[in-house]
């Protein structure tokens, strides 16, 4: 079982290295982590790219510099293994997550979502599980009113991932989207209540933030028709 890992980087230079160090220390040597860095040219890049001349498994992308989503399905679409895993730049890994997860799939899972403690900037922990605070379902329908798909904490088969890309243009999130077109089609999904990832908020994350409630409802019709036509 191949594992890739898709990174979407912008301006990640206070905590790529870190979070990179705790990937590379749970896969194995035909594996692979793909970064796609949608403000290339920067220390974010150096970085990534010094890290890649020590070690085959990181593959460094310049990203299409059109926003998260389309720089996590740029990531995506470079992805060559069995299962992909989902990252983000600043959090850290924690140990056993990769052994959870493939074990999960091994039983027969498409796709995992795994419980993760909330940090500050400096990881110390606020909140000891985010499922407890958020919860979490395999529900279809509750998962359109109200998403607990963290892209950091969702791993997914290939095949999961072919019936999600390429992405409808107007998406508000690429992970909402992955775990709606998962549940739509009836795929086996794992929730792990072992918290597998420090994920890291420190007032910087591109997500996260507040919405209104008028873009809360276009972001759900926009859901709907764009699941109405990939089905």
């Amino acid at each position: 079982m191949k594992l890739s890992v898709a990174l979407a980087a912008y301006h990640g230079e206070a905590y790529i290295e870190a979070q990179i160090a705790s990937i590379l220390a749970q896969l194995g040597d035909s594996d692979e982590l793909i970064v796609s860095d949608d403000d290339p040219g920067g220390e974010t890049g150096a970085i990534v790219q010094r890290l890649a001349a020590a070690d085959v498994r990181i593959r460094y992308l310049a990203g299409p510099g059109q926003g998260v989503v389309k720089n996590f399905e740029h990531a995506l679409a470079h992805c060559t293994g069995d299962v992909i895993f989902l990252s983000d730049q600043d959090d850290v890994w924690l140990p056993g997550k990769v052994a959870a997860v493939t074990a999960a799939i091994a039983g027969g899972a498409d796709l995992v979502l795994h419980d993760a403690k909330v940090t500050d900037a400096d990881l110390q922990v606020i909140a000891p599980s985010y499922f407890a605070a958020h919860g979490c379902t395999r529900s279809f329908l509750r998962t359109l009113l109200r998403n607990t798909y963290v892209g950091c904490c969702m791993a997914f088969t290939r095949q999961v991932l072919t019936e999600s890309t390429p992405f409808p243009g107007d998406i508000p999130m690429h992970d909402w989207w992955i775990a709606l077109c998962a549940l739509r089609r009836g795929r086996s999904v794992a929730l792990l209540p072992e918290p597998l990832l420090l994920w890291r908020r420190h007032g910087d994350n591109v997500t996260g933030g507040r919405t209104p409630l008028t873009a809360k409802l276009r972001w759900r019709l926009t859901l709907l028709r764009a699941l109405a036509k990939r089905q």
